[in-house]
């Protein structure tokens, strides 16, 4: 494991605390989409300030580099971070997307990131069409979110989900993945939980 390998590892066992989001809103908040939002709001909207400090800031920056280097991918140092990404994300998900699948969707970040990472960087023997991405991780990806999902949603809509997560995950698309996996597979739940 070379030392971009061990930092990303690194990332993803702390990126799985991120579960803690949809875990508060299901089981402390209890779905009250009001309450959640109170606060939630107040610190997404401290995140957005620090990152708006830090890109503007060049002390300031410094300062939070030396704290929070370690976690930063590269494009993270002149954006956003991915933890800000995922409070924007959440409180999409929370605003647009029937309970149960707001709850799984952004639990879908946790799980199915974190485990693509896990599974993936140790073990990823076969790359996915010249990308650094491996089925090995594409496949506990999918197969976390999917499992994951069957305890709370219609098996249809789970599968839909995990899939799509898991497309999402792999894809290229540039937008970060704290938004890409939470909202897109969010969405296609939503459709399908219509029909199911």
């Amino acid at each position: 494991m070379n030392k971009n390998q061990k930092k990303e590892f690194f990332r993803k066992t702390i990126h799985v605390s991120s579960i803690i989001l949809p875990l508060s809103y299901r089981y402390i908040f209890h779905y009250n989409r009001k309450l959640t939002f109170m606060v939630l709001a107040p610190l997404t909207i401290i995140a957005l300030v620090i990152e708006i400090v830090r890109l503007e800031h060049k002390t300031f920056k410094r300062i939070f580099f030396n704290i929070f280097g370690i976690m930063l991918r590269k494009h993270e140092i002149h954006n956003f971070t991915g933890a800000t990404y995922l409070m924007i994300s959440a409180m999409l998900c929370i605003a647009f997307f029937p309970s149960d699948i707001a709850f799984v969707s952004i639990s879908f970040l946790a799980i199915g990131d974190t485990l693509a990472a896990l599974i993936g960087i140790p073990f990823g023997k076969r790359k996915i069409l010249g990308t650094n991405k491996s089925l090995e991780g594409s496949i506990a990806c999918f197969a976390g979110t999917f499992i994951f999902a069957l305890l709370f949603l219609n098996p249809i809509v789970a599968l839909t989900g995990a899939f799509v997560a898991t497309m999402a995950e792999l894809s290229r698309f540039p937008v970060d993945d704290n938004i890409k996996i939470p909202i897109s597979s969010g969405l296609l739940m939503s459709f399908v939980n219509i029909f199911f």
